[in-house]
């Protein structure tokens, strides 16, 4: 009931597309710019309606976006500055959220660390107290008043022991609470912390919803998977250096990114990046830029300067496939990049009916 909810409010949605068209056309073209940016604007929405494409604002974003990489730098270098004085994005907003509440946790955590070694302290002393007690009772001296003393504090020591385990038992119990809200969390986050990038399950949502986009709208988007060379790994042999490798990459890839683009850690070492609208020869380039990129940083491993070199896999955006078959033809196309001495990047073809 509700897919197919779904699929006639988007097709109502196409069909109110293409009905207005001639009157959005219309009125594109019918007030006298006043400003590049409003030229640019009344572009981008003329270019959505000729691709039979609904004006929304995530598809007029996405065309905004792709049809800036062919203008001038002068023009992209004044879009950008004015996207950055009005640009709220709530995907960060969501990722610090699950930091913040990944650190309360890990200080809950720390709170009961400590309550528990008071707790085994408190235990201690009752046990050393208890040794002291028996010594002097095994002397045969006159050691009635300190026995006394001993005896009190050991009382007092026990009703704090008590009192404190009782406290260590309801602590114990807000943090199995806290433990559960953030595995729900944990469950349903979007970001990776080890990398600065989305996690492979927001990844494979984004692809899973892109797939049934290009199966309605029947445009064009890819997906490239990146890894580092394999025997730049080999030559290196080094974990935390690979790790930090690997974090340059992922940088890189934000770097070299789009704003509609979903840069993601897969798992592995290996990177995605899914390319909305965007065809294969368009995420070639766009591949071609990053090895580019990748190529003219070096890093520094103690007196060793190392260049940096990766592995891409292309594939397209096939509405016939799954998101895993989708997600295996790109490493097919890294393992097809590493056969091919003269680039770093292959495109796979094989989710082609």
């Amino acid at each position: 009931m509700a897919g197919s909810l779904r699929n006639r409010g988007r097709r109502e949605t196409r069909r109110d597309a293409s009905v207005n068209s001639e009157s959005i056309r219309d009125t594109a073209s019918s007030s006298e710019p006043s400003s590049d940016l409003e030229i640019y604007a009344k572009e981008v929405l003329t270019s959505l309606i000729n691709d039979n494409l609904p004006p929304t604002p995530n598809n007029y974003s996405l065309y905004f976006d792709r049809l800036l990489e062919d203008k001038s730098e002068n023009f992209r270098k004044q879009i950008m500055s004015m996207l950055e004085l009005e640009e709220s994005n709530d995907a960060e907003n969501t990722i610090m959220l699950e930091q913040s509440l990944k650190q309360g946790f890990t200080s809950v955590k720390g709170i009961l660390n400590v309550t528990a070694s008071l707790y085994k302290n408190i235990s201690l002393m009752s046990k050393i107290l208890k040794k002291r007690r028996d010594e002097l009772d095994e002397s045969r001296d006159d050691n009635g008043a300190a026995s006394s003393v001993i005896a009190s504090l050991e009382g007092d020591v026990a009703k704090l022991n008590t009192i404190l385990k009782k406290q260590s038992t309801s602590l114990k119990a807000q943090y199995d609470e806290t433990a559960k809200v953030v595995k729900n969390v944990e469950n349903e986050t979007i970001f990776d912390n080890k990398y600065g990038v989305y996690n492979k399950r927001y990844l494979m949502t984004k692809v899973e919803q892109e797939i049934e986009l290009v199966r309605e709208f029947k445009h064009s988007s890819s997906l490239i998977m990146v890894e580092l060379s394999k025997e730049l790994i080999e030559n290196v042999s080094n974990e935390k250096a690979t790790v930090l490798m690997t974090r340059t990459i992922a940088r890189l890839l934000l770097k070299t990114s789009r704003r509609s683009d979903t840069v993601a850690y897969y798992g592995n070492g290996q990177f995605a990046m899914l390319l909305k609208h965007t065809d294969l020869e368009s995420a070639k380039k766009a591949s071609e830029r990053l090895t580019e990129l990748v190529s003219n940083s070096n890093f520094f491993l103690a007196d060793r300067e190392i260049q940096l070199k990766i592995a891409i896999g292309i594939t397209d955006i096939n509405p016939s496939y799954t998101v895993e078959e989708t997600i295996v033809s790109t490493m097919d196309g890294i393992d097809k990049s590493y056969m091919d001495r003269n680039s770093d990047y292959a495109v796979s073809l094989k989710n082609k009916s």
